[in-house]
């Protein structure tokens, strides 16, 4: 039942996707930029109405008080696709840092050129990376958020932590706070994977980091917070869906986290 679910939302969620590229696209083109927002930001909140109603996924969100206003950094954990559009809907303007191919797909890329999205090539250097920190100071400076993964790629439940250096360059340039968010996407749509699980999961988003520190002591105060709450919310999502098939990755980190707690108690 869960292979034919996962069959039947992936279908439905790629038809979604194109259906209202097509559709909306006479509205999205000739509307003004931020009224044009609304048509992604509806199409996630449809994402999350078909996972709940054909998979049987839910989640909540925790800590809504901790987005400042104004430009900021939002620095989420990347396990999954899901990961990527699923807070556009509580964002009021953000703007991604995305690779320059996914500009050239037919119909994406013009959506996210309408949106001004910052592509790069990931293997230059220089000019054109100093080009790209132009732009996003450029689109900050109107108030946007920025979302960036410090991780780089989708990495799967419980892995151990690979962040790299470049979130602390951008803390330090830009100068705005930055938010870390946790969350396990991955455990119920794995990256690399058709299969889709049902359960209820939380997103916690931590209190900003605000500008000013060291950017190496920014570096482990990031990871050191980001994990600790992935942490928790890895033992919360295994206690309230215990039929839910763990990655080696995710049932790895849980038996090490249940002997630190034991070997405390």
């Amino acid at each position: 039942m869960i292979a034919l679910r996962s069959v039947l939302f992936n279908t439905i969620f790629y038809a979604n996707l194109i259906l209202r590229m097509l559709v909306f696209s006479p509205f999205y083109f000739l509307a003004p930029r931020k009224l044009a927002y609304r048509v992604p930001k509806n199409w996630a909140l449809s994402n999350h109405w078909l996972m709940e109603k054909i998979v049987g996924t839910t989640f909540e969100i925790e800590g809504m008080e901790n987005l400042p206003s104004g430009s900021y950094i939002l620095a989420p954990k990347h396990q999954s696709f899901w990961d990527t559009y699923a807070l556009l809907p509580w964002l009021n303007d953000p703007v991604y840092i995305l690779k320059r191919e996914l500009m050239w797909i037919p119909l994406f890329g013009w959506y996210a050129k309408k949106q001004r999205m910052i592509p790069i090539n990931r293997g230059a250097r220089g000019k054109v990376m100093v080009e790209a920190l132009r732009r996003t100071k450029e689109e900050l400076a109107t108030g946007r958020q920025l979302i960036i993964y410090p991780e780089g790629t989708r990495r799967p439940p419980g892995a151990e932590p690979l962040y790299k250096y470049g979130i602390a360059r951008m803390y330090r340039d830009l100068k705005l706070p930055v938010v870390p968010v946790a969350m396990h996407p991955g455990l119920f749509w794995p990256r690399r994977s058709t299969m889709r699980y049902p359960g209820h999961f939380k997103i916690r988003i931590l209190p900003a980091i605000q500008p000013g520190m060291d950017p190496d002591a920014f570096f482990a105060h990031l990871i050191d917070v980001t994990e600790r709450a992935s942490d928790e919310l890895l033992i919360d999502a295994a206690e309230r869906n215990p039929d839910l098939p763990m990655p080696p990755t995710a049932a790895h980190r849980l038996e090490e986290l249940r002997k630190e707690n034991a070997a405390r108690a």
